[in-house]
């Protein structure tokens, strides 16, 4: 028999999981907890094959409890069990230790499948969040500095190194390095790459 624990503190969600293990042969959810302290307070005295745990919890965060009972007790499987379908966080999660990460939209037998897979020591993830899984990476444009932005503007205005640093009442050399800065930064050969890319992402 496969013991599970479920860690979730929406009734309508937690009666709804159990009853889906009520149905499945082989599988028992014999302990179900609100806050993610009460299963810690658990795990010393008993511990499941499976841990099925929601990500947002009253008491403490869901990845931050997976690390945790992770660290104390490697044998557990932790499938996370969410609404948030961020990539982010989903892969924190699998850091973190998870076997699993389900989405609360998942059909019934992908709950069933999650703990089966988990249990010969393979990753589990729903249709959506395998799905999230598999976009390409947004790129993530650095934010200007205060300084760097003031520099950025009065380039883009066609002013010198030397007008700006009078006007910044700086030295022409640490204007110099901003802007070397900001081409290195940005990962871009010369200045007017640097202007357009600013203007693009909004950065000016």
């Amino acid at each position: 028999m496969i013991e599970i624990y479920l860690v979730e503190d929406h009734p309508l969600v937690t009666e709804g999981i159990k009853a889906i293990f009520e149905k499945e042969s082989g599988m028992n959810c014999t302990q179900s907890f609100e806050l993610g302290n009460d299963l810690l307070a658990r795990l010393p005295f008993h511990q499941p094959n499976v841990i099925v745990m929601d990500i947002n919890l009253p008491d403490v965060n869901g990845i931050d409890l997976c690390k945790m009972v992770k660290e104390k007790y490697p044998r557990i499987y932790i499938i996370a069990l969410s609404i948030n379908n961020e990539k982010g966080i989903i892969k924190k999660m699998m850091e973190n230790g998870a076997s699993g990460y389900i989405l609360k939209d998942a059909a019934k037998y992908e709950i069933v499948d999650a703990v089966k897979t988990v249990l010969q020591r393979k990753t589990y993830f729903s249709v959506s969040a395998s799905n999230t899984l598999k976009k390409p990476d947004e790129r993530k444009i650095p934010a200007l500095t205060r300084r760097e932005k003031e520099i950025l503007i009065k380039i883009a205005d066609g002013l010198t190194n030397q007008q700006i640093a009078e006007l910044l009442f700086v030295d022409v050399s640490t204007v110099n390095s901003h802007r070397k800065n900001m081409l290195s930064k940005y990962d871009v050969q010369n200045t007017a790459q640097l202007i357009k890319l600013a203007i693009t992402e909004k950065l000016i």
